[in-house]
């Protein structure tokens, strides 16, 4: 089979696989400080995250520092780091409890790196100079992707794009290559369309970041800009999502386990990974492809047409708060009611627009500003600091924004929107924009800078007083 029509039908399938449900785990619990005083927001995130970090970072830098093999390093880190998180997720407080109830497995295909046997013994007391030299690398990250006998499909595929080899072969940048193995070919299903080389390159360019993410890197970061430059995203960088799970230790995207970490060339640095990696679809596809969590917000998205609104109108970007099922019951029967009826539709499509912010894309760590209208060249990109970060995001209902705060320490960050409401699933990355799942709906105070509601319970009138609030009526 040729391996061009190998990937077509990852292609399609990158509009199935974004979001799987329950993968992620909600907010690390908010405990009270010591003698019942209430520690700040950051404090918080702090106190829960150096527990969790401390003990990864050691796994992390014992590994690279005894193993004198980079594959060996690379496969036995990812093991005991997977093993150092779930240890400490079985004693922390999570919301999710499945979390609690996973089953703990050991990474498979770790044979086909040829490691072996056992690991080499360490020292009871290691010199203060290390002895264990690393070899200087003495290949880019293309070569060493050519010369493997594991990613033989790889590149090939990179073979047929002179430009990309250039690239990967090039000293412009320190780059990150997420490497699929020859395994993860076999995972896509026959079809009989072949590709377009322009969808070959996009998804190739999507396993590539033009900055360095080794390992250590990986585990404090949540996003990753990639080469690919998205259109619907003003050519900013589409980004890939990793994160650490129960189930498949180090991921990107929540189903790519990284099972080989670290193999560093001259310009970069590599990891190895089971699948391929999909651009993903828009941001109202992937409610769409998620009832069990979405379909009260698909079902209001459509019934307004705010869905198709929004899809024909020019947009660069965006940032959809999504609130579950869970998220509308908690409304209760009587507002649910009005707003599915034909009387309480205006309103319905009014609380939704809430929920949408247009050309601002608010990832955990990552923010893509809006874009002038004579700026094309115009810097809009920036990282979210560490520590506390605050920012107002306007909504399409007009005069209405979002007061948004984030907590970031380290790997651990906390998206609180309007003081109260946090978000539950942080990235879910969208061809054009990002989406974040929500277990509260969001409602708009009564007046400009009045109280926020706080899951307080609300009739029908105070409900549409918030929405028809600030002296414009529907």
């Amino acid at each position: 089979m040729k391996l061009t029509t190998t990937v077509l039908p990852f292609v399609a399938l990158s509009t199935a696989i974004v979001i799987p449900d329950g993968e992620i785990a909600e907010q690390l619990a908010l405990l009270p400080g010591k003698h019942g005083i209430p520690q700040s927001f950051l404090d918080r995130v702090q106190g829960t995250a150096k527990t969790a970090w401390s003990g990864i970072e050691g796994t992390l830098n014992d590994a690279i520092a005894f193993s004198e093999n980079a594959i060996d390093s690379a496969l036995d880190t990812s093991r005991e780091v997977k093993e150092a998180f779930e240890c400490h997720m079985s004693m922390t407080k999570f919301d999710m409890p499945e979390w609690l109830s996973t089953e703990h497995t050991t990474p498979q295909d770790l044979d086909i790196f040829d490691q072996p046997q056992h690991r080499p013994h360490r020292p009871h007391h290691p010199p203060h100079h290390n002895p264990h030299k690393k070899h200087e690398p003495n290949q880019t990250v293309y070569q060493l992707i050519a010369s493997s006998k594991y990613t033989t499909k790889l590149a090939g595929l990179i073979n047929k794009y002179p430009d990309l080899v250039k690239i990967l072969n090039g000293t412009a940048a320190n780059y990150t290559v997420f490497a699929p193995i020859d395994r993860a070919f076999e995972k896509i299903p026959k079809h009989h369309h072949e590709p377009s080389e322009e969808q070959i390159k996009r998804l190739l360019t999507y396993h590539v970041s033009p900055d360095l993410y080794p390992a250590g890197r990986v585990l404090v970061t949540h996003t990753i800009p990639t080469a690919l430059n998205e259109p619907a995203l003003g050519d900013e960088p589409q980004r890939l999502r990793v994160g650490l799970s129960l189930s498949k230790a180090l991921n990107v995207n929540f189903y790519a386990r990284i099972i080989a970490i670290d193999i560093f060339g001259t310009n970069g640095v590599i990891h190895g990974i089971d699948s391929l990696l999909l651009p993903p679809p828009p941001a109202f596809k992937i409610v769409e492809l998620f009832p069990g969590t979405f379909s009260t917000l698909q079902l209001g998205l459509v019934k307004t047409g705010l869905a198709e609104a929004i899809e024909k109108a020019h947009h660069v970007g965006g940032t959809l708060f999504a609130p579950s099922n869970f998220a509308f019951q908690k409304l209760g029967p009587k507002i649910n009611a009005f707003l599915f009826s034909r009387y309480g539709e205006k309103y319905l499509k009014a609380l939704l627009e809430y929920h949408v912010v247009a050309n601002q894309t608010l990832y955990s760590d990552a923010f893509y500003k809006e874009k002038s209208s004579s700026g094309k060249d115009e810097e809009t990109a920036e990282d979210i600091p560490k520590g506390l970060f605050h920012i107002d995001l306007p909504t399409l209902l007009k005069e209405r924004s979002l007061s948004i705060d984030v907590a970031r320490y380290g790997g651990f960050i906390t998206i609180k929107i309007n003081g109260f409401s946090s978000v539950a699933v942080q990235d879910g990355l969208a061809k054009d924009g990002v989406v974040h799942v929500v277990n509260q709906v969001l409602i708009p105070p009564k007046t400009p800078g009045g109280r926020m509601w706080e899951g307080e319970e609300m009739g029908v009138e105070e409900f549409k007083e918030r929405i028809d609030g600030w002296g414009r009526e529907l």
